[in-house]
């Protein structure tokens, strides 16, 4: 017995593997004890204060604005123009013929076309029957009572780019069916992402508004009127957080949903180790945005970044509830101590080893004593 209460002693001393601090070692760290971190225990209210609105949203400019009108001429767009004349010899078509065809007349960068005998035409900014009366004017004192249609072609002048996790990515023209966002995804194959974890972004100009899919689905104002030369883009959520300590899997997680809780966080990664885990020690690290340091401290000299270690007791009768309530955020670290029987259980492992370590090089000695 004095043998393996001096084992248990010494092996208790030594530095046991294991993988993190314990509970009373990051409590010990905290500001209140001197140390560089604030460790805040989690309760209603530092739940509601700690929380941020990271919600992903368009820009008023976007949801505010009306539909584009399809008919408007732009520089890149390709238009065709129909002239049908009344006399002859006629001025655009050969002996006997009355209707001339002139295909594929593309808008240069400076919006203007060049017709025969009408000459150079501003066509940029000017719908199909704006341009078909001018053209009218300018062949009238040429040819009498021209009769002239004019239409536009797909082309690059009102087009929208779409990339990333969608069916068919391309380049797609603006026309009536496809003037909205959710039109716009869908003639581009759809969108091939897990909707849980796909965001769309439009960028038009130097402005850029980002969704989830999923609140695509809910909201029909992010259902955005489209604009030429708009760029789609849909991707993967790229926010992660790290789980540590006693859980069943240690890794850095994508998140799988757009907001996520601290009981949210622990499913994804298999739960609590239930050999292994303390539920009264979960501890969210994080570097604080200032505004929320000082709100959830009661400070207001608490800087940019300050390092903040939250604690959720999950033994407490509401500690569900508040673990339910506390928001993950991006690159967050949830790491979940172990029990303290997990110590003793190591060093009982440890003692037993070594004792019967010892046992083999007593009975060795006895046997090489009696030789």
């Amino acid at each position: 017995m004095a043998v393996v209460s001096a084992c248990i002693v010494a092996l208790s001393g030594c530095a046991l593997p294991r993988s993190g601090p314990k509970d009373d070692e990051i409590l010990a760290g905290s500001k209140a004890e001197g140390g560089p971190v604030n460790v805040v225990l989690v309760d209603n209210r530092v739940a509601v204060a700690s929380y941020l609105d990271d919600n992903l949203s368009f820009p008023s400019s976007f949801t505010g604005a009306g539909l584009a009108s399809t008919d408007t001429i732009n520089p890149g767009d390709v238009i065709s123009v129909t002239v049908w004349e009344n006399v002859d010899p006629a001025l655009l078509v050969g002996p006997g013929q009355k209707q001339a065809f002139i295909q594929e007349i593309q808008v240069d960068q400076a919006g203007n076309i060049f017709m025969p005998y009408a000459g150079v035409l501003k066509a940029a900014g000017n719908t199909p029957e704006q341009l078909r009366r001018l053209i009218t004017r300018k062949l009238d004192p040429q040819t009498p009572d021209p009769q002239v249609e004019v239409r536009r072609v797909a082309g690059d002048g009102s087009s929208i780019s779409v990339i990333g996790g969608v069916g068919a990515q391309g380049v797609y023209p603006l026309v009536p069916s496809t003037t909205r966002l959710s039109a716009m995804l869908a003639t581009a194959g759809g969108v091939t992402i897990d909707p849980d974890v796909a965001q769309v972004a439009v960028r038009r100009g130097g402005t850029t508004g980002r969704i989830f899919l999923q609140d695509l689905y809910d909201d029909p104002r992010l259902d955005v009127a489209l604009r030429a030369n708009d760029k789609i883009i849909v991707e993967e959520d790229r926010r992660t957080f790290t789980a540590l300590g006693a859980t069943s899997t240690q890794a850095r997680v994508p998140f799988p949903q757009g907001r996520m809780s601290v009981v949210e966080a622990v499913a994804e990664v298999g739960g609590l180790n239930g050999n292994t885990s303390d539920p009264t020690g979960i501890f969210v690290f994080r570097r604080e945005v200032q505004s929320i340091a000082n709100k959830v401290t009661g400070r207001n000299d608490l800087g940019e970044n300050e390092p903040f270690v939250y604690v959720i007791d999950l033994t407490r009768p509401d500690g569900v509830f508040l673990a339910k309530e506390f928001q993950v955020r991006d690159k967050d670290t949830i790491y979940i101590t172990e029990a303290p029987f997990v110590a003793w259980t190591k060093i009982l492992t440890a003692t037993s080893q070594t004792l019967s370590f010892t046992a083999d090089v007593v009975r060795v000695g006895d046997l090489l004593t009696d030789n």
